[in-house]
């Protein structure tokens, strides 16, 4: 990249922000206006296995946090993203630029309701998605608002997104979600439909007398029928204050 190209200025965009990820150095392009992302996806980026040499991608990447975070966190060969808001979609190929991470993350535009068709089937040995929490019964204020497609299934629903990362997945490849505890019968049914099944399941409490308000999943797809709770992940030690493993999982 030409050298005087490379500024903070030339990157960033009128009420766009730059925010450092604290991890090899990495920052993000976010606008408050959109959607910024949240703890899930960290705690995701965690949680997701990407093993050398592995490919991966992200359903619904939003500006690309996740695949920017575990490029940095594993060592897995190539991370594509995918996004259906051009906007979203544009800011995350801008943070990969400014990251110098060309080589190393795609970035595409395009609706994962049609991923068999821009990607080949089965060519990723890693699938990741924090896909929209609420369906048409949680409630909906703006279809066209970008926050309102980023929490709601507006552009995808919860079948959409299993389905596609079961068309895109080797056998024995794996599925990482992050989503809400009320919805796990749902996510359940949705997954064994696809042959994608459970594996690996771990709730996240905001306290630890509290109850859990995220859960993290793995799904193997063709795996068999056995799925590992693994012990809940506590995100404050009190008030203001994140635990240890919160702390080193956002590399503090």
């Amino acid at each position: 990249m030409d050298k005087s190209m490379d500024t903070t200025d030339f990157f960033l965009r009128e009420g766009e922000r730059l925010d450092d990820l604290e991890r090899n150095g990495y920052k993000i392009i976010q606008t408050p206006h959109r959607f910024c992302f949240g703890m899930d996806a960290v705690l995701l980026s965690g949680f997701a296995q990407v093993k050398k040499e592995e490919c991966a991608i992200d359903l619904g990447t939003g500006t690309g946090i996740i695949p920017i975070l575990l490029e940095a966190k594993t060592q897995g060969r190539h991370f594509t993203g995918l996004e259906i808001q051009e906007e979203s979609a544009d800011m995350a190929r801008r943070s990969v630029a400014y990251n110098h991470l060309q080589d190393k993350i795609t970035i595409v535009h395009g609706d994962l309701c049609q991923a068999g068709e821009l990607f080949k089937k089965g060519s990723f040995d890693v699938v990741t998605s924090n896909p929209p929490y609420m369906n048409d019964m949680h409630g909906l204020k703006n279809p066209s608002d970008a926050k309102a497609i980023a929490r709601h299934e507006v552009c995808c629903t919860l079948d959409d997104v299993v389905s596609a990362a079961a068309s895109l997945l080797k056998s024995g490849g794996r599925f990482y979600m992050v989503h809400r505890p009320f919805r796990l019968v749902e996510i359940f049914s949705a997954l064994t439909r696809v042959h994608l099944e459970p594996k690996r399941m771990r709730l996240v409490h905001p306290f630890a007398d509290k109850e859990p308000n995220m859960v993290l999943i793995e799904a193997v797809r063709g795996g068999r029928s056995m799925i590992k709770v693994e012990k809940p992940l506590i995100v404050y030690e009190k008030p203001g204050v994140y635990t240890r493993e919160i702390y080193e999982v956002y590399g503090y």
